[in-house]
């Protein structure tokens, strides 16, 4: 969103040039490595498949679901953010039907990344199954009345994540 790319020059990290009336103007060079640096995909996403996106800063749970993901009949497509800030980057590229919204992150929580994404009517549309290691009424109660239409504990139940975003129990058989 032009919210996050403003945040990004900001904070200094996207180089910016400003006009005589204030303004941002970005190098497409810049652009580019600045995404580079960072794993952003500036292509259109693939187009046939479900697109999900994973956002936890646990990566060895991301890469864990990424897997899982991966060898199911059906065709799913993933990504992975381990803060909201990059989320919010990458919601826009890739474009997620779903997102994997862990609640306790560093910087922007799993909360204010629901809030931000039912505010938004480019990304409101995107189902939020959220996931979490402090599983409490509070909590859940919290990330519901966010926007989120479910909270599922951790360590993650397999059959509950696949039910909630809709895949049925099939895995790939090896080839």
């Amino acid at each position: 969103s032009p919210v996050t790319v403003r945040q990004w020059a900001q904070k200094g990290g996207l180089s910016a040039l400003t006009t005589p009336g204030g303004h941002r103007r970005f190098l497409r060079h810049d652009v580019e490595r600045f995404a580079r640096e960072r794993g952003i995909a500036l292509q259109p996403p693939e187009g046939d498949s479900l697109r999900i996106l994973i956002v936890d800063d646990d990566k060895q749970l991301a890469g864990y679901l990424v897997e899982l993901f991966a060898n199911r009949e059906e065709a799913v497509s993933t990504q992975t953010a381990h803060d909201g800030f990059e989320a919010g980057a990458k919601v826009q590229t890739f474009q997620p039907h779903i997102m994997l919204l862990d609640l306790m992150m560093p910087g922007l929580d799993g909360f204010g990344v629901c809030r931000q994404m039912q505010e938004d009517p480019n990304t409101k549309a995107v189902r939020i199954i959220a996931m979490t290691g402090y599983h409490t009424t509070g909590n859940v109660q919290r990330i519901l009345d966010a926007g989120a239409e479910i909270c599922l504990p951790k360590p993650l139940p397999n059959d509950e994540l696949l039910e909630a975003i809709g895949l049925s129990a099939g895995v790939m058989a090896p080839v």
